[in-house]
């Protein structure tokens, strides 16, 4: 036993020596592993280092690149390009462009006191100058090109329209030299358009009729003691195609050139003169408001102020001349187409929406109105204080003063329908008034009331007959005289029916009286009278309704008028006879022989027809 235990004993420090072993390997190990937990928590710490020192560098990077473009930007900007290509390509307007950016660039960024815009300032106010200067001769060319003559001054104008930023940019950056542009263009323009005015004006006044109406050419005046002017006075009265200056096409049509008609010998009214002035004016005008709108960038009040110190010398001389030309014209006619004429103009250029004429039509018209009326009024008194007992001998036909009315008033109306105006209205209305006032003084000179109606009757249809013709059936002219003319028709009616048939009409009037009180009984004992009548009737009615018709013909100078009142007194006749019937039939008169002989109303009626005239 003692023997196996020291053989045990070896093998157990054999094993000790082999635990011993281990122990140091083990604790070298741990040695190893403590030293690479070390490193390792080393590397960690440099690997956060690393990571912060990347986001630092990232941040400096985008900081440096937001710095690198804003710089670029601002080298972009303060770059200056030399001006050197003409005026007129478009390489120098580009470059204007881009100088005018790079001055309001730089008035910015002195305001913020950056450094940089202290180095090429020198530069940029070089440049202005320059283009200032290049810009400043351009224009002053163009505007000295519209003072040659023969020039049309509309195609410099059109090609400064083109440059319009030229102007632009002196504003902007030279005022001095954009003022001494515009007053330069004022000045050019103001001569040009008075002396092209002038001088068309002047010449205008050459193709006149040489023959006006004068202060006694009046509605009221005798014919006998007028010279042979103007076709007699018609044209002063007459509208005919002088109307057609109004019309659209006429209106708005070509204006007069003065050498062209003289050598044709044309010869034309004041109106058309007129139209063709102020059209020239309009076309002018619209045009040249536009354009100083559009180039020199004005509106409002300040385009009109400077509108006017072009146009105002020549809008002057217009009125100053159509003042003296209507002081001393009679041509009542003349001014009122003038009036309309100016009327259209300023609707036309209303509906341009161009303000810049409208006081001077204003002016025009304030011109034009009162002397219109002094020539209705004119007239009127001119009516008023004619003497029948000087206008010659006494005719039944219509009266050339009236007829003058007739043709003057339907003028006056046809005109105004299309603009209507309340003081021509009024004037017209006193002018009829005393035209038939004129009428029914002249019919007082006739002796007899049969003679008195005729005259009448003719001057009335024949008023009407011409307003028909030019005004509106539902005007107030038209409906008076249709109310004069059918109450003068009745009573020239009941005129010629009386001496051949007046006793049956005044025996029909006064059984008709009685029988309406039950009294016919008061006339049975007229048998005799009713025989007569009767047979008077039926023996002589073909005869007197002969007589009668071509007696009435004769008196009327309108065939149509004539044959109206035939038919009428016929008609009327008709009805008294009718009427004769019917009181015969009545109880009091059945038992008279003599209405066997009354004739057949069915008959009568027949007969009758055949007797009305066909024109």
């Amino acid at each position: 036993t003692f023997m196996l235990d020291i053989k045990e004993s070896q093998n157990i420090a054999h094993l000790h020596n082999q635990i011993t072993a281990c122990d140091s390997i083990l604790e070298r190990m741990e040695g190893m592993l403590s030293g690479f937990q070390s490193d390792l928590s080393s590397i960690s710490s440099e690997i956060q280092t690393l990571q912060q020192q990347s986001v630092s560098m990232n941040v400096r990077l985008k900081n440096r690149q937001a710095v690198r473009s804003h710089l670029s930007q601002l080298v972009d900007e303060l770059m200056v390009t030399i001006m050197e290509s003409p005026v007129t390509e478009q390489d120098f307007l580009e470059q204007l462009h881009e100088l005018n950016t790079k001055i309001n660039f730089a008035k910015e960024l002195s305001f913020r006191e950056t450094l940089a815009c202290s180095d090429i300032q020198d530069i940029v106010d070089r440049l202005k100058l320059k283009a200032v200067s290049k810009i400043r001769e351009f224009i002053l060319q163009k505007i000295y090109s519209f003072r040659k003559p023969m020039t049309n001054y509309q195609i410099p104008q059109n090609t400064l329209l083109k440059y319009r930023f030229f102007y632009q940019f002196l504003l902007a950056n030279e005022r001095t030299v954009a003022k001494e542009i515009r007053d330069e263009y004022v000045d050019t323009m103001s001569k040009i358009y008075y002396s092209y005015f002038k001088s068309y004006s002047g010449r205008l006044l050459k193709v006149q009729y040489e023959e006006v109406a004068d202060k006694d050419d009046l509605m009221g005046v005798e014919d006998t003691a007028k010279k042979d002017i103007l076709s007699n006075l018609n044209t002063i009265f007459t509208l005919g195609q002088r109307g057609t200056i109004l019309s659209p096409a006429e209106l708005e049509g070509p204006i007069l050139v003065p050498h062209t008609a003289q050598r044709g010998e044309s010869r034309y009214p004041y109106e058309t003169l007129f139209r063709s002035q102020h059209y020239a004016l309009l076309d002018n005008g619209c045009r040249e408001f536009l354009f100083l709108c559009d180039f020199f960038m004005v509106a409002g009040n300040s385009a009109l102020d400077l509108f006017n110190c072009i146009m105002g010398k020549t809008l002057s001389m217009f009125l100053k001349s159509m003042s003296t030309y209507v002081s001393d014209c009679y041509d009542s006619i003349a001014i009122f187409l003038c009036i309309h004429i100016i009327l259209r103009f300023r609707a036309i250029t209303a509906k341009r929406d161009i303000p810049a004429l409208d006081k001077y039509w204003e002016a025009v018209l304030e011109l034009l109105w009162p002397r219109f009326e002094l020539l209705l009024e004119m007239n009127i008194q001119s009516i008023r204080n004619t003497d029948p007992q000087k206008l010659g001998v006494l005719d039944t036909r219509p009266h050339y003063i009236t007829r003058r009315y007739a043709e003057f008033s339907s003028a006056i109306v046809s005109i105004n329908q299309t603009f209507p105006n309340e003081r021509t209205n009024v004037l017209l209305a006193q002018l009829q008034v005393d035209v038939e006032n004129f009428v029914l003084k002249m019919a007082a000179e006739f002796p007899s009331r049969r003679d008195q109606l005729i005259f009448l009757i003719n001057n009335y249809d024949m008023l009407l007959s011409v307003l028909m013709e030019r005004a509106a059936d539902d005007s107030k002219e038209v409906e008076s005289f249709q109310q004069l003319l059918l109450a003068r028709t009745q009573e020239f009616i009941e005129e010629i029916l009386s001496p051949p048939f007046g006793g049956m009409i005044a025996f029909v009037k006064e059984a008709e009286a009685l029988m309406e009180k039950g009294q016919l009984d008061r006339l049975k004992n007229e048998e005799a009278r009713i025989t007569q009548l009767v047979r008077g009737f039926s023996s002589t009615w073909k005869q007197s309704v002969e007589a009668m018709s071509q007696d009435v013909m004769r008196s009327f100078t309108n065939f149509k008028n004539g044959t109206s009142i035939i038919q009428g007194a016929l008609t009327q006749l008709i009805q008294y006879y009718h009427g004769f019937h019917k009181i015969l039939n009545q109880p009091t008169f059945r038992s008279l022989a003599v209405r066997s002989e009354l004739i057949n109303l069915h008959h009568l009626m027949v007969e009758v027809k055949k007797h009305k005239p066909n024109f």
